[in-house]
């Protein structure tokens, strides 16, 4: 049996990386004595995937972690057995059993939607916003990618689906695919280049508002859509 969890992470919890927050779950899994199936081999280890790891100082309301069972299990059950367990920064908002045909969470993963907002006190030195649509008028948003080994030119304008600027912040949809990965604080870099000014990334409260995958029409649902309760 294959169950995907859905969990938020917020509070100092957000300063804790993907591979401590895999240890983590490892170990509630074991406090909550969910049957989790392990792998075979000389060192067996949990069988779980997460969807699209989280950058490190990032809130969210939409993460998700696939786990196989040995057995079949109350999705209500696993909720509350695991919420048991969690400390204050993790919480579990859904769990859902997947059908046998379910690609696993990271392999599924499109898109995903972000809100950012200016931190408090920071205020007075970033005009949040203003020029915004203009920034998104232009037929491309150029962006050179860093790596260790490499620079890459970029289009930012097409891993951007969809964004939306309201009063406390913007919004924004965007390309989270293995194959196109745009993370937001790229866009809010690019956007203060073009108002000519540099920002700090501290600048900014970055919230992961949920994670989608697509349907068979193509269009994106949330990756918890794809499962159901038991």
């Amino acid at each position: 049996m294959k169950y995907r969890i859905k969990f938020s992470k917020y509070g100092s919890i957000i300063f804790i990386g993907h591979l401590d927050m895999m240890r983590y779950f490892q170990k509630a899994i074991r406090r909550a004595e969910i049957p989790i199936a392990y792998s075979t081999g000389f060192s067996p280890h949990q069988i779980m995937s997460f969807a699209a790891p989280l950058g490190v100082g990032l809130y969210s309301n939409g993460e998700y972690l696939d786990i196989e069972l040995t057995q079949e299990v109350s999705t209500a059950d696993m909720k509350e057995a695991l919420n048991r367990t969690m400390a204050e920064g993790v919480e579990i908002l859904s769990v859902k059993a997947l059908p046998k045909n379910a690609e696993n969470a990271m392999a599924s993963v499109a898109a995903a939607g972000y809100f950012i907002q200016i931190r408090k006190g920071h205020e007075a030195d970033l005009v949040f916003g203003e020029g915004f649509d203009d920034f998104m008028a232009q037929s491309s948003i150029p962006y050179e990618k860093e790596t260790k080994k490499s620079r890459k030119l970029l289009d930012l304008k097409e891993g951007i689906y969809d964004y939306e600027v309201k009063e406390d912040g913007i919004y924004l949809l965007v390309n989270a695919s293995s194959s196109g990965n745009i993370k937001p604080g790229m866009i809010m870099e690019a956007y203060y280049a073009y108002l000519g000014r540099k920002p700090s990334e501290f600048d900014f409260v970055v919230t992961r508002e949920e994670t989608y995958t697509k349907n068979e029409d193509g269009q994106f649902i949330s990756l918890d859509e794809v499962g159901k309760d038991i």
